[in-house]
């Protein structure tokens, strides 16, 4: 019965889901024409507003796409891909690998959400091969979506590690929170246990009749990041230098101090900003590849998920440069908002936020321009602000299932397009609003 509701949606994503880079483009029109139409705002405006968003996100375009090279070579190391292929050899049947994939997916997200973007499709390929009756653009989605669900749980998610640091933006307004209130409180704990059960039991119960299995075709040799093998010729000083372990282990050492002097003084949660966690895996990868040689291949092989991420951010800040620009984004957040009242207000926190990451798939980015409406109106009616972001945190990370942004670096990894996921996303989606939206209204009165 699942299977068959899922294949509701995947038909309309053979129908209608262009690929990736179109739906960017798409998604650019429609804030566009909803910014003229809805707003004050001139063409010649809505295009400065365009211009200025899409270099707002060079920096964390970079950085996004340097956390998917350095996650995906640590991913693809021959240490690990050891491991994760006798993990891939546990199970015996469907259900058992589907379990261990989705268990993995929630596991690695609260270590890292690009990590686990980069592993959880490698460990999809190998269960692929290794066990039968594996629909592998299920296990694609369904892996995807336990990093996006890992996130409503994870105490460095964008939200929860800003509003827990001394001196953010809104800290005279909200003051600051830590991740024991953020995230641990026990509606949004219940909340995501909850949604993880369910997404488990999606995995498992979604099956397709064996005519309609897609199974991994890819290479046996595709996954392990390329070695540099020495050529039979006469060993110069620069052959030396390119092959010193020396080298590498002077960088491992260096950054490893510089690991442990940040746990130190600043202690394990506040030292995990963005920035920080890239340098964990860059380390890593010097103990990974301890040769020059080795080091550089394995990121010259984890270039290629990077790419979309890197072409595409800055278009989507574009769009968020129009949404906020135009007031766009005041506009629908406070059309949702107005009609909630105290119980409410969690749902419609909720919506609001899915609607509008459509259109600005920036956790961090949405909270600047969303945030204070929610904490507005949040203190007006005297609700429950963790709650209230909790809420928020839930409906930006849902709709990734749509909006596919994120989804990228995965799906260059595996060699599929958009469409042959999209319709499990939509389909994992809306079990989710269901389970979510029900929640919300209820958790708070039996929990709080």
């Amino acid at each position: 019965m699942l299977w068959k509701f899922s294949k509701k949606f995947q038909f309309a994503a053979d129908k209608i889901i262009p690929d990736s880079f179109v739906f960017c483009i798409i998604l650019t029109l429609i804030v566009f024409a909803l910014g003229l139409v809805l707003t004050d705002t001139g063409i010649l405006d809505m295009v400065l507003h365009w211009y200025s968003g899409l270099w707002t996100m060079i920096a964390f375009a970079f950085q996004m796409s340097f956390m998917v090279v350095c996650c995906g070579a640590a991913a693809k190391a021959p240490q690990i891909e050891k491991l994760l292929t006798k993990l891939a050899k546990l199970p015996k049947s469907r259900e058992i690998a589907m379990v261990i994939l989705l268990v993995f997916g929630f596991a690695s997200s609260l270590i890292n959400w690009a990590f686990s973007l980069i592993l959880t499709p490698i460990l999809a390929m190998k269960l692929s091969r290794h066990v039968k009756g594996l629909h592998f653009p299920l296990m694609i989605a369904a892996g995807y979506s336990t990093m996006i669900l890992g996130q409503c749980w994870c105490p460095v998610a964008s939200v929860y590690a800003l509003i827990a640091s001394k001196g953010h933006f809104m800290e005279e307004a909200i003051g600051v929170i830590t991740q024991s209130t953020s995230v641990y409180n026990p509606v949004n704990t219940v909340l995501f246990f909850i949604l993880a059960g369910v997404t488990v039991l999606l995995g498992v119960l979604t099956k397709p009749s064996d005519d309609e299995v897609v199974v991994y075709e890819g290479g046996g040799n595709d996954l392990t990041a390329t070695t540099v093998e020495a050529e039979n010729t006469e060993i110069t000083l620069a052959d030396r230098m390119n092959n010193s372990r020396f080298l590498m282990i002077i960088l491992g050492i260096a950054g490893f101090v510089y690991i442990v002097h940040s746990f130190a003084t600043k202690g394990f949660i506040p030292s995990l900003n963005f920035n920080f966690v890239i340098f964990l895996f860059l380390t890593l990868n010097t103990f990974l590849y301890n040769t020059p040689q080795k080091f550089v291949a394995a990121f010259r092989d984890s270039m290629k998920p990077a790419t979309q991420v890197m072409m595409q951010f800055p278009f989507y800040g574009g769009i968020m440069g129009m949404m906020s620009g135009s007031g766009l984004t005041l506009i629908l957040a406070d059309a949702l908002v107005q009609v909630a009242t105290v119980k409410t207000l969690p749902f419609f926190a909720y919506l609001s936020s899915s609607i509008i990451n459509l259109f600005v798939p920036s956790q961090g980015g949405q909270w600047i321009v969303q945030g204070p409406i929610l904490v507005k109106a949040a203190q007006a009616m005297n609700a429950d602000l963790p709650l209230i972001i909790n809420a928020f945190v839930y409906g930006d990370e849902a709709t990734n299932l749509i909006q596919p942004l994120y989804v990228i670096p995965a799906l260059s990894l595996v060699g599929m397009k958009l469409k042959h996921v999209w319709g499990f996303m939509a389909f994992i989606w809306f079990a989710w609003f269901i389970v979510t939206s029900i929640g919300l209204l209820t958790l708070p009165a039996i929990l709080m």
